[in-house]
């Protein structure tokens, strides 16, 4: 029953009653009651409420522009698409971000917003949808299969240069602390056993160069977003849209958006059912997170103790790290960073499954798609500034400790083995591990080497891959 505070709409289940002051309408009172599943609307994701924003500012365009939708109308479409753009209503799309219906619930929720703005523009009470209507004129030549996964591109697009530059950020620190680190020879580890000499800088250049490798991963899986199915509507025949609509519309979004890159599939049915592009996404951030949480395991190891661990390096101390043990720090930032790495590689399981699960001519679960990649990208986002700005810039190195372990480890011996032998290598380091004596120290007593080639294969520039010119063994006995 209406009253002072609700107004009634109709859809075709019936009469349905929404709050008299709601941007939203019908479709959306419905989708309240059908999916309160998360509690996290789709107001929470500002950049896909933005791009279907600009997906329907487009369209009004172009509908426009065809003589199909009159120039007052359109204005007021467009007027109420750029306050959404601009920050304004998000909290009108309330539509929940796990859904059914294929996104149906979260487009006619834009559909409906953008209408009782555009009402409001004219002057209207909102619901007066005779004057203007979410579907006949907000949706003028569209579908949801062909509006949601454009605009949840778009809302990638965006999203993904933001987590390009937090990486680029993060690649930085790590560089910055390799050349902090260049002149500290310590020793490397192959499953977690000592192997040989290595400086502390060409560890950190090592994290580095495996983040600019992801860098390019991700601009190659960004450009497969560009290819859009807007103007195919339901199955990607075009039906109910004009010739002239799916050029107008992607050159107006174009504009739109500053994507400029953006072009229309070459075969519509095709990309309306597909999400591979998708499948691609997420594997490449699966790729990303696994890496990143590999970084943050070993930064973990590298500080462990601080006395009875690695301690090799400090990682600056964020927090106090127990309530019951005075003194202890734990290594917070690198956990929160190995969670999200978890939490990524789940998103990727769903979306795996998400798209097998799609039929025909349509996959109906792009809404957990699209929540599992807008989440994944966010918080690697957020996880590799964090890392960065309140971890790496502050990581120390422990120089005394490392070179004490350099001077009481036996992989130093793989340094002289081209020297003496591999036979009296595995002598001296057989002696060394029994005895708890230097490598050094027993090759001097066996009168292996001199000390000018003993000391010339103890550089750190041979140690670390800059060696001197070949030496021949002296002797391949013990």
């Amino acid at each position: 029953m209406t009253s002072p505070q609700t107004r009634s709409e109709h859809d075709l289940l019936g009469d349905i009653d929404v709050p008299a002051d709601a941007y939203y309408g019908a479709h959306t009172a419905r989708a309240l009651l059908n999916f309160p599943i998360t509690g996290i609307p789709i107001a929470t994701h500002t950049h896909l409420v933005n791009a279907l924003a600009a997906v329907k500012q487009a369209a009004a365009t172009a509908n426009r522009d065809l003589g199909l939708l009159d120039e007052e109308k359109a204005g007021a479409i467009v007027a109420a698409c750029e306050r959404i753009r601009g920050g304004e209503l998000h909290e009108w799309f309330l539509v929940d971000t796990i859904a059914g219906g294929a996104g149906t619930s979260t487009n006619m929720n834009a559909n409906e917003v953008i209408a009782n703005a555009a009402l409001e523009h004219l002057g209207r009470p909102r619901g007066e949808y005779t004057t203007l209507s979410p579907l006949d004129h907000v949706n003028l030549g569209q579908s949801t299969n062909d509006v949601y996964p454009t605009a949840v591109k778009i809302a990638l697009i965006t999203q993904l240069r933001e987590l390009q530059e937090s990486l680029t950020e993060l690649r930085g620190a790590f560089g910055t602390k390799s050349g902090e680190f260049a002149g500290i020879v310590k020793m490397g580890r192959t499953q977690l056993q000592d192997a040989v000499p290595m400086t502390l800088g060409q560890e950190f250049g090592a994290f580095a160069t495996t983040l600019g490798e992801d860098i390019v991963r991700l601009q190659e899986a960004t450009r497969l977003l560009h290819e859009l199915n807007i103007g195919g509507t339901a199955i990607g025949t075009a039906l109910n849209s004009h010739p002239g609509y799916r050029s107008r519309v992607i050159e107006r979004l174009r504009e739109i958006t500053g994507v400029y890159e953006l072009v229309g599939a070459t075969d519509l049915i095709e990309a309306t059912a597909d999400v591979g592009v998708f499948v691609q996404l997420s594997g490449v951030l699966k790729r990303i997170a696994v890496k990143l949480s590999k970084t943050c395991n070993d930064l973990r190891l590298l500080s462990s103790g601080p006395r009875a661990g690695l301690g090799e390096i400090h990682l600056p101390a964020v927090q106090a790290g127990s309530s019951i043990m005075p003194g202890k720090v734990n290594p917070v930032i690198p956990e929160v960073v190995n969670q999200i790495a978890y939490e990524v590689i789940g998103h990727d399981v769903t979306i795996t499954m998400a798209a097998e699960g799609g039929q025909l001519q349509l996959n109906a679960f792009e809404p957990i798609i699209a929540r599992s990649l807008v989440e994944s990208i966010s918080h690697l986002t957020r996880g590799a500034r964090v890392l960065g700005e309140r971890c790496v810039v502050g990581i120390t190195a422990n120089r005394d400790r490392l070179e004490r372990m350099v001077g009481e480890s036996i992989g130093v011996v793989t340094a002289l083995s081209p020297a003496i032998g591999y036979a009296a290598a595995t002598s001296v380091a057989a002696e060394a591990l029994e005895s708890g004596r230097g490598v050094v120290e027993i090759v001097r007593e066996r009168g292996l080497l001199d000390d000018a080639t003993l000391d010339s294969l103890l550089t750190p520039e041979y140690l670390t891959g800059h060696p001197p010119l070949a030496l021949s063994p002296q002797s391949d006995g013990a």
